[in-house]
């Protein structure tokens, strides 16, 4: 064959927008729902660097039948005068050009939000039609965008009409209004989510104290018939963000720490409180962004509060002359505590942009949180607070040690008479933890099923002879004698809690298999929640899912097919012509072993859910809402959240 010739004219130039439309995923990450939000956060983050830059205070979303959006601020306006060097207004540049903004020489704003500092040039790529409107200098400006079909190729963000004043206006509203409509042909039939958008914005607005964001819903009534809206403004800032997270919490103190300090160019806040929940909960943020995976910021304060507590302590005479000092973690048990740092040229580590990775960080965190927080100990006025947290050391040391024993024990045990997952595990002939799976079953007779129809090569099955503890209202010791949780953990491989080494995971994926109905829901939730409690790095590192057994079966003639929801049940009937036989499962035990590879355990059929953590916070205030002692709180938010209007129609449809 003889060679190709590859010349320079042979070299593809993406102008323009072109590169986006060709490869949204570069840009947004994926054209799902993640995608689709990710779109409207570009625009949130350009107001949002208005309000935390000082120049406004004020946000304002609405979300529109059509699934349109518009983002408005009463911040600046967006330069409307023209560019020198490129001939074009602000406007024009900031949504045609990438990377255009006044961002990059942390002149115009000291500090910015933003993964990845793609702007809003990328939506108005992946949108159908963008409108911009600033209202600066007495009048309103006004410029549209459109995409549109040229030689079959889809070319967007072109603009439909140029930079106009559409009105005169008052000498005192100013800002600027950005609505898009975002294109389906790029992200299908994904729709604006309310509460994604809701929880987004209620963060935004504890992480800046004192600006008002609220939300428009069109689409969605509240009991008079009006558009549902809600409006967030927090003047305690982190304070109230701890006091929102701990609200299903029983407390230890009702004291909120709160420290803050500024330097050159950076900036830190820190709220802190303790409960009588086991662990502790850690939360940060750098520019607004959340840091799931932490990063230097985190180490930095952990440092700073250790060695600020020993030191308190030994000058209080509250720990022995000669003894050790107690450990990080034995201080942070039942700490819920919030970081939020502000700072330029953030660097950001590992492929999901969640870990902070500048190495001046921890210094600086370390030096100013110690001095802040020596100065807060020091105060009589909080002397209790500081005995408080030294005694909640001193016996979460106490408890730590008398684990390691329980461990040491079991360990002999489980050695001198047999694993403890004899007789309940059936694992699988792999070595290759990157290529296994571990099937974690409800009951025993889909167990049976899923024992004999998965391919023992790389799946692995254990099933649940009952439901596992409810790790959010047991102590740790109690967690630990449960037979169903500790199988899961000797299956794992991996340990739990502060001994837990996502290194030592036998399995790639951890697949939670259970019914569509109560009970299974109710099992799905109490793992999640040890999951996230004692072994959160494998949700956070993309481990664990949750099978989706198909709910229906649909024959005829001795040809079988499966509907995993009520809508693909109703486009497998609609195509199936004369007379069928129709079951709904009820549990996964009704299907024998070769349906339940063929719709549940086959990697090349299955549908798979991986779980998430898009929200730390939610995360952590759904759990110890839900899962927690407090039923008020369990009540309100089931109310609030529960779709109690879905029917049953299956019987009247299909007469079964």
């Amino acid at each position: 064959m003889p060679e190709k010739k590859y010349n320079a004219e042979n070299i593809v130039v993406l102008e323009g927008l072109e590169a986006v439309r060709m490869r949204p995923g570069m840009y947004i990450g994926t054209t799902g729902a993640k995608g689709l939000h990710h779109i409207l956060w570009e625009i949130v983050d350009n107001s949002m660097d208005e309000a935390a830059n000082g120049y406004a205070d004020t946000i304002n979303i609405v979300i529109y039948e059509d699934n349109s959006v518009s983002v408005e601020d009463n911040g600046r306006g967006i330069p409307v005068d023209i560019h020198p060097k490129y001939n074009k207004s602000g406007i024009e540049l900031v949504f045609t050009v990438l990377h255009a903004g006044g961002k990059f020489d942390n002149n115009e704003y000291k500090f910015s939000g933003g993964l990845h500092g793609v702007g809003a040039s990328v939506t108005n790529a992946l949108s159908k039609w963008l409108t911009v409107q600033v209202f600066k200098n007495k009048k309103e400006y006004r410029q549209e965008f459109h995409s549109s079909t040229i030689n079959g190729k889809v070319k967007s963000g072109i603009v439909k009409t140029p930079l106009a004043v559409a009105s005169t206006t008052s000498s005192k509203l100013r800002g600027t209004k950005v609505t898009f409509l975002p294109d389906d042909a790029v992200f299908g039939k994904e729709v604006f989510d309310l509460a994604t958008i809701k929880n987004r914005i209620r963060e935004l607005a504890y992480l800046n104290k004192g600006i008002t964001l609220s939300l428009t819903d069109m689409r969605v009534k509240d009991e008079n018939g009006d558009p549902k809206k809600y409006t967030f403004m927090y003047k305690g800032g982190l304070v109230d963000f701890v006091k929102y997270v701990n609200a299903a919490k029983v407390l230890q103190s009702q004291k909120v720490i709160y420290l803050e300090g500024t330097t050159d160019n950076f900036e830190f806040q820190l709220a802190m409180q303790y409960t009588t929940n086991y662990g502790e909960t850690l939360i940060s943020y750098v520019n607004n962004i959340p840091t799931t995976e932490g990063g230097t910021h985190e180490t930095g304060f952990k440092s700073a509060m250790t060695r600020c507590l020993n030191d308190y302590a030994r000058r209080n005479n509250l720990l022995k002359t000669k003894g050790g000092n107690i450990i990080g973690d034995d201080y942070r048990d039942g700490m819920t505590a919030i970081l939020s740092i502000k700072m330029q040229n953030i660097q950001f580590e590992g492929q999901t942009k969640t870990k902070l990775g500048n190495p001046e960080i921890k210094s600086l965190v370390e030096t100013m949180v110690g001095e802040k927080l020596d100065a807060y100990l020091s105060e009589n006025k909080n002397k209790d607070m500081g005995s408080l947290i030294v005694k909640i050391g001193l016996n979460a040391s106490k408890v730590r040690d008398a684990e390691k024993r329980a461990k040491d024990a079991q360990r002999q045990k489980n050695a001198m008479t047999g694993s403890v997952l004899i007789g309940k595990f059936s694992a699988c002939s792999g070595r290759k933890a990157e290529n296994n799976e571990l099937f974690i079953v409800e009951g025993d007779s889909a167990g049976g099923s899923a024992k004999q129809g998965r391919d023992r090569s790389f799946q692995a099955v254990l099933p649940l002879r009952g439901k596992p503890l409810n790790c959010e209202r047991k102590r740790k010791e109690q967690i630990i004698a449960n037979e169903e949780i500790k199988t899961i953990i000797y299956a794992l491989g991996t340990d739990y809690d502060k001994d837990f080494d996502i290194n030592s995971l036998k399995y790639n994926k951890v697949i939670i298999l259970a019914d569509a109905d109560q009970d299974g829901a109710h099992i799905r939730a109490i793992l999640l929640t040890f999951f996230y409690r004692y072994m959160r790095k494998l949700i956070t590192e993309g481990h664990v899912y949750i099978g989706m057994p198909p709910l229906y079966k649909i024959e005829k003639k001795g040809e079988v097919s499966y509907a995993y929801d009520d809508i693909e049940l109703d486009k497998i009937l609609s195509e199936t012509k004369g007379s069928y036989s129709l079951q709904r499962y009820k549990g996964l035990g009704e299907m024998n072993p070769e349906q339940l590879w063929d719709t549940t355990l086959d990697p090349k059929k299955r549908t798979l859910m991986r779980v998430t953590v898009e929200n730390a916070i939610e995360a952590e205030h759904m759990i110890s809402t839900l899962m927690g002692d407090d039923v008020a709180a369990r009540k309100e938010f089931i109310n609030e959240n529960a779709n109690f209007n879905k029917i049953d129609t299956f019987a009247v449809k299909y007469g079964g």
